[in-house]
C-alpha cells in the first residue's frame, strides 16, 4: 500500500541556507530511490525558514529503506541544532 508523507521543517533563520542545501541534496538522492514515487520540496512564501516535503512511497519498507540512507542521517544531524522544532511528519493512506 503507497504511503503519502508530509513534512513540515522550521530552520532557524541563520541556518536557512544550510539548511536549505541538506534539503535539495536530499531531493536528488531520493528521487533515485526505486520506492519513491514523488518526493517534492515546498518553501514558504511568507515564512522562508518553512519547507515542506511531499512524498508518495511505494511501500511501508520503502520509505524506511529511505530513512536510513546516509543523506538522510545527514539531515537528521542538523535537527537540533540547526532547526526551531522538532520536523513534524505526517504519513497518510488515501481513503
Amino acid at each position: 500500500m503507497k504511503i503519502y508523507l508530509t513534512a513540515i521543517i522550521k530552520a532557524k533563520e541563520e541556518h536557512r541556507a544550510e539548511v536549505l542545501e541538506t534539503l535539495q541534496n536530499m531531493v536528488t538522492e531520493t528521487r533515485k530511490e526505486e520506492a519513491c514515487e514523488l518526493y517534492s520540496l515546498h518553501q514558504g512564501i511568507k515564512d522562508k525558514n518553512q519547507f515542506v516535503f511531499y512524498e508518495i512511497w511505494k511501500s511501508e519498507d520503502g520509505l524506511a529503506l529511505h530513512n536510513q540512507q546516509p543523506y538522510i542521517q545527514a539531515f537528521g544531524a542538523l535537527i537540533d541544532e540547526k532547526l526551531q522544532e522538532k520536523p513534524q511528519i505526517y504519513t497518510t493512506h488515501i481513503i
